[in-house]
């Protein structure tokens, strides 16, 4: 369960990229609002605003699904040509001539607002720059594909007609066959890729060679005209003349078949009858030349901590036996008879629990949904103007996705949020975690955080549609224990999801740092799972071969619930009875997805001038 986002395929760093446009905040409660009083431009408030805009436009223009995610459709003719040798240089040239126009201004000269800002545009870019380093790309670029987030997996969601990429004109449908045209040209050179990484020894575990190849073997059984890529052209928009209709028709269809197909046929073959042989058998970063230095850099790309895999580790240790004596309570609550593992398999195989059909699951989130929204006002004093529409995960890939997950819309209202929810294998699936996984992915989780950012016309881009993942999903799961001030998990079954899924994040700490640090092996990580929660076997499966292709992602969520958490109460005991929980909340998400340092001095600075 995570949100989606779009990758820099191949880079280290795993940057992320969001969407937007701009759009004024909508309120939950009518109480009027002091205007913000006006802020002295200096000279230097000045620089760092110039700095922040030319660095946004030049990486726009080097990023183009960037724009494309916003909604800005200048180079929408474009998917770009991220994994090349060229690209790279121009990302690392880019940062290191950032990083000395902002060395050249004087942070205390600027406005508190613009300090912060400066502080996560030096540490994200500082960090960016090392996974740009020749040595830390010679681990990343030749591995350019996995099963989690390589091109496949969103490039066929971004053209499906529901995606980010807009499908409401003659030029819209042009520019997508032009960017198909380059999505073959990168699966190419994704093959010279992985030969380079074949040569030094740095290539992907076998399991995730396997889970590639069968992605590509469902999308190339969908044929043509039921291909996700055919999915504008079933259904056109007012305006189309017939003439175009059918030109794009058959364009569509063309290059689906002659164009699209065959680089999948070619990028299955080669990694079934090339790469797979010489593929790892290991799992882990550790089994890699040079994997234990990526993974070291991981840790702190993703936690944004200066934190050891073995601090990691013992970090998750104490968390599952924490939530373990929850559990033992929440069990002892329903007055189950039998110890743990035995109440896990109740959970897992009690027909009451498990959905009859994926409507049932769109169903129950939607009532949720409505639920939630009563209770926001009590907690947040601004809500997203973005809305957000519930879906299930497309069939082409639901196999090997998590539970759920949050795809951003545009600010402006025009491309909603969106959260997945995941109905493969439905006897897998429980009603027991719903609610925990609604707050999660949508409200007040993903949708409230990425949005407001978003929306937030007064920051500089980067901060407004950028980020990093300890912010991202500790929020996220921040969100999650919220529940009793929500007026959910009433029913004991739900906190128990609730505990579970808080248990998920925990493991993962536990599991992540095992496998790329410990040695420890696939169906080593599942047990666990499986003797700590009560997940279902295809979820802890799908969770770990997520870990093995994505490492260091999964640390994230708990070491960023865990800072915002010890900030809140370390607000609640200094201003007592002049803690609200609405100031606190628009104080973490006022400024977008801040490093935890940065949002620790943010929220230290707050407590001490008294929660104003």
């Amino acid at each position: 369960m995570r949100f989606r986002p779009l990758l820099l395929a191949g880079t280290a760093g795993l940057f992320l990229l969001s969407a937007g446009a701009t759009a004024a905040p909508r309120r939950a409660s009518e109480a009027p609002v002091p205007a913000p009083a006006a802020a002295v431009v200096t000279t230097a408030d000045a620089a760092l605003k110039q700095l922040f805009a030319d660095s946004d436009e030049a990486s726009l223009k080097r990023n183009p699904l960037n724009a494309l995610f916003r909604g800005d459709l200048r180079y929408a003719d474009h998917l770009g040509d991220l994994i090349s040798d060229a690209y790279f240089d121009a990302e690392r040239a880019a940062a290191e001539s950032d990083l000395k126009r902002l060395q050249a201004i004087d942070r205390a000269a600027l406005s508190p607002t613009d300090q912060i800002a400066y502080d996560v545009f030096k540490w994200q870019t500082e960090v960016n720059l090392k996974g740009l380093a020749p040595d830390m790309l010679a681990l990343t670029v030749v591995r350019p594909l996995d099963h989690f987030y390589g091109i496949q997996t969103f490039y066929p969601d971004l053209s499906s007609g529901t995606g980010a990429a807009p499908f409401k004109t003659v030029e819209d449908y042009e520019n997508g066959l032009k960017r198909h045209h380059e999505y073959v040209v990168y699966l190419d050179r994704a093959i010279g890729r992985f030969r380079e990484g074949m040569k030094s020894g740095v290539v992907q575990p076998k399991l995730v060679v396997r889970n590639m190849i069968e992605q590509f073997d469902v999308q190339l059984k969908q044929g043509v005209e039921g291909s996700t890529f055919y999915q504008p052209v079933t259904k056109f928009p007012d305006g189309i003349s017939a003439a175009d209709q059918a030109r794009l028709k058959a364009a569509y269809a063309a290059t689906i078949r002659d164009d699209i197909f065959p680089a999948y046929v070619r990028m299955r073959d080669f990694l079934k009858n090339d790469y797979l042989p010489v593929a790892r058998d290991s799992v882990g970063l550790g089994g890699m030349p040079g994997g234990d230095r990526l993974y070291a850099y991981m840790i702190e790309q993703n936690t944004t901590l200066p934190m050891s895999a073995a601090e990691v580790h013992r970090l998750g240790l104490a968390e599952v036996a924490r939530i373990t004596r929850e559990m033992e309570a929440a069990k002892a609550q329903v007055g189950f008879k039998g110890d743990l593992k035995a109440f896990f398999a109740f959970l897992r195989s009690d027909p009451r629990f498990k959905p009859k059909s994926k409507d049932e699951l769109r169903d129950g989130y939607t009532a949720i949904g409505k639920r939630v929204d009563l209770a926001i006002p009590s907690q947040f004093a601004v809500i997203p103007k973005t809305p957000l529409v519930i879906r299930p995960v497309p069939e082409y890939k639901e196999k090997t996705e998590a539970g759920g997950y949050y795809e951003q819309g545009t600010p402006d209202g025009s491309r909603p949020g969106v959260f997945y929810y995941n109905g493969y294998d439905l006897p897998s699936r429980y009603k027991w975690d719903m609610e925990t996984l609604y707050l999660h992915e949508a409200v007040p989780g993903h949708h409230f955080q990425i949005s407001l950012a978003q929306e937030n016309a007064d920051l500089p881009a980067f901060m407004r549609f950028g980020g990093n993942t300890a912010f991202v999903e500790g929020w996220a799961l921040y969100a999650e224990s919220l529940w009793k001030e929500l007026g959910m998990e009433t029913d004991p079954y739900q906190r128990m999801g609730g505990l579970s899924d808080e248990m998920l994040r925990a493991m993962r700490l536990v599991v992540d740092s095992g496998i790329h640090s410990m040695g420890w092996t696939r169906d080593q990580s599942i047990k666990y799972m499986l003797d700590n929660s009560p997940m279902s076997p295809t979820d802890a499966t799908a969770e770990v071969e997520r870990y093995i292709a994505i490492p260091g992602q999964a640390l994230a969520y708990k070491v960023g619930q865990l800072t915002i958490r010890k900030e809140r109460t370390a607000a609640e005991k200094a201003l007592g009875s002049g803690f609200d929980p609405r100031k606190f909340h628009d104080q973490v998400l006022n400024t977008g997805a801040l490093p935890m340092t940065v949002l620790e001095s943010k929220i230290d600075a707050w407590i001490k001038a008294g929660g104003k």
